[in-house]
């Protein structure tokens, strides 16, 4: 066993070497050949990307061995028959409505990943101080986590109910338009990289997991065509939540000056 896991940590760190190794030849050939200075703090580089390596190897086999059976196990264990049947539903008459538990769970999973989502609290830090406090570190944090939250549960209710991608998506990205039409453009850069930011390290692992698990267990469901997808809920909901939010907040402000007046 211990054999084994040596094994599997040495290949991943060699896979791990390959996959960081031309991030660093760009970066320090463009250093030495195109701008033709030394980089400063050499050897705190180097420290640093050997940290990168260790640190992704040990996610990767974190990954492969918690994470992604983890959510196949939650999604087997909610979508079971035996434990629908048990909170109510009707045996041999299963509905989307059943499958409740799955949607909670989903919202849930995508809200506490997304509030721990480090590029979302930089991203948060840097805004609050950009914005010279304008925007809350965590307004901005739980605005995007609750549109992560209901992105993935529509995911969720979209593989039980098999219906296609494409409708939510457009149907999404033309609330986006009607918004970014009325919005205040200050906030609109940054509600589209809050999308972006919510696909990252603690989210996208557990979020795939969960869809495959889904796929997988509900009866007719293709684990390729309804098992993916869920990422581009959560990068899509947390556009509309955080420019929401903006207008949320332009509201109040407008109202306030009202009844103070």
């Amino acid at each position: 066993m211990i054999m084994e896991t040596l094994i599997q940590l040495f290949w991943t760190a060699a896979v791990t070497v390959r996959d960081v190794l031309p991030i660093a030849v760009v970066l320090f050939g463009f250093q030495y050949l195109v701008i033709r200075r030394p980089l400063p703090h050499l050897r705190r580089i180097i420290i640093g990307f050997i940290y990168v390596v260790i640190g992704l190897t040990f996610f990767l086999i974190g990954l492969e061995k918690a994470l992604f059976p983890l959510g196949k196990l939650m999604a087997k264990q909610l979508t079971d028959p035996a434990f629908i049947h048990g909170i109510g539903a009707v045996v041999g008459e299963l509905r989307w409505q059943d499958y409740y538990m799955v949607y909670l769970f989903a919202a849930a999973i995508g809200f506490a990943t997304t509030i721990a989502e480090p590029s979302l609290i930089a991203v948060a830090i840097k805004a609050n101080q950009v914005s010279g406090g304008a925007v809350g570190i965590w307004g901005l944090r739980i605005a995007v986590a609750i549109g992560v939250a209901f992105g993935v549960a529509l995911g969720t209710f979209r593989i039980v109910t098999s219906t296609p991608l494409h409708y939510y998506i457009i149907a999404g990205y033309i609330i986006v338009i009607i918004q970014t039409m009325r919005t205040e453009r200050a906030i609109i850069p940054l509600a589209y990289d809050s999308g972006g930011v919510t696909t990252s390290t603690v989210t996208v692992p557990l979020v795939t997991a969960l869809g495959l698990g889904l796929a997988t267990t509900i009866p007719g469901r293709s684990s390729l065509l309804d098992g993916f997808g869920l990422i581009a809920f959560a990068s899509l909901c947390p556009i509309i939540t955080v420019m929401g939010y903006a207008q949320f907040g332009r509201w109040l402000r407008l109202r306030r000056q009202v009844e103070g007046d």
